[in-house]
């Protein structure tokens, strides 16, 4: 029963990291390329040692860049996982994840109870589930290789790699997205294997 108020929309900063499903919903939604949406409403940030994009906050406000005049997200239908889950948080644990309420984030008063499932309103949850694991857990193994890395060469390295494997060359878009996600994943894991071997 959220009214809008956008609270939820304004002053993240760079924390409304973007995946790589994100990014397939939000350039599908739109019609237009990552680069595209970088010349505006995204921008690069590093990550726990990884450059990832994230939603570009604007003015004095730090608004998110995709409300409109009136405080209405106007990429609702796509918009990303995260803004999705809010209020909800993720802990991951054990290879997997378990949601909680973060009870003093949103300004609402009057909450009424909702499946998870539902809230989140995503197609195939199941699948969406799997791949918000195999995202998470991979960038965990990353960071810890780059933190090893005092030279700094690992982590340029790798995100040069992952930005154009995972989020610059563009998907089909006739074809779903976890059946190339997971391509792209099985190269990444072989081109990557000597870092993480590390």
């Amino acid at each position: 029963d959220c009214a809008g108020c956008s609270s939820c929309c304004r002053g993240m900063g760079n924390t409304i990291v973007l995946d790589p499903y994100d990014v397939w919903r939000l350039t599908g939604g739109l019609g237009v390329s990552l680069q595209q949406l970088l010349a505006g409403h995204l921008e690069l940030n590093v990550v726990d040692g990884i450059i990832l994009p994230n939603l570009k906050m604007s003015g004095e406000e730090e608004t998110c860049s995709f409300l409109d005049a009136n405080g209405r997200c106007t990429i609702h239908a796509y918009r990303p996982g995260i803004c999705r889950l809010f209020p909800l948080g993720r802990i991951y644990e054990d290879g997997g994840f378990r949601y909680f309420l973060q009870v003093y984030e949103c300004a609402k008063e009057t909450r009424a109870k909702v499946k998870v499932r539902k809230w989140i309103d995503m197609p195939e949850p199941k699948r969406y589930d799997d791949f918000v694991c195999t995202w998470h857990y991979f960038l965990k193994d990353l960071e810890q290789v780059i933190g090893k890395d005092t030279s700094g060469q690992a982590a340029k390295t790798v995100s040069l790699y992952l930005m154009k494997q995972f989020y610059l060359i563009p998907y089909n878009k006739e074809e779903e997205f976890y059946p190339q996600f997971e391509e792209r994943m099985a190269g990444a894991k072989r081109a990557l294997a000597g870092f993480l071997a590390m």
